[in-house]
């Protein structure tokens, strides 16, 4: 089996979303970025995927909303209840048992180059217990991956939204198999993220028309001054 990639995303209208980006910039400019954003992230995990021979899908946060049209053109996965930790668990567990491998993904790094998620997929093909991460410039993870169920206690163990959560996730799951680590990539928490999300996504040699369409978007509509121009 060759993996399954899941996108982790909220519903506008179901739930709150980007509230940090909202509380600066409104809501409406927050959802429609993030909505715009899981495209692309969408769009980047399709054509790896296709490289791969893996499965794509979205990993959506609300039950009520699994069959909101947004999400249409992928597979649905729910992420099920409790805290990230628990939700996290509960995809993952569910792309192992389906596809021998599970990568989970934010939709807050529009801008990654899907080599590095091929680059993924290709080390978790192992028969060897493999993990692989993608840590954010904030402390955080953009991508998570292993071939091989993990705890559910570990998931929980770790403190999210921190700025050493991905040192103390990479440490809780240290003993579970041969790490890979991906490139530092920034996501967008804040209005102070967007500047360098942008110029991420101008700077990517052959991006994606939904790549493309995201970076046109933001410069249309993102404040003045908010993309350092």
């Amino acid at each position: 089996m060759s993996g399954g990639v899941a996108i982790f995303v909220k519903t506008p209208g179901h739930s709150a979303l980007k509230t940090r980006l909202a509380a600066t910039l409104g809501r409406e400019f927050a959802e429609q970025w993030h909505t715009h954003a899981a495209g692309a992230v969408a769009a980047v995990a399709r054509e790896a995927c296709r490289a791969s021979a893996a499965a794509p899908y979205w990993a959506v946060a609300e039950t009520d909303a699994l069959s909101d049209p947004r999400w249409g053109g992928l597979p649905i996965l729910g992420q099920g209840g409790g805290t990230l930790g628990a939700r996290m668990h509960h995809v993952h567990v569910a792309l192992v048992e389906r596809h021998g491998a599970g990568v989970l993904l934010g939709a807050d790094t529009p801008h990654l180059d899907g080599a590095q998620l091929v680059r993924a997929l290709a080390w978790l093909a192992s028969p060897a217990a493999r993990l692989v991460l993608g840590r954010a410039d904030d402390g955080g993870f953009w991508l998570f991956g292993a071939n091989r169920p993990l705890p559910r206690a570990l998931w929980d163990a770790v403190p999210y939204s921190a700025p050493d959560t991905a040192q103390r996730f990479r440490a809780a799951f240290d003993a579970w198999g041969e790490w890979l680590e991906l490139p530092h990539l920034a996501d967008v928490d804040t209005a102070d993220d967007l500047a360098a999300c942008h110029r991420a996504l101008s700077a990517l040699a052959t991006p994606l028309p939904a790549q493309a369409s995201l970076r046109d978007w933001m410069a249309r509509h993102a404040p003045p001054g908010s993309l350092g121009t």
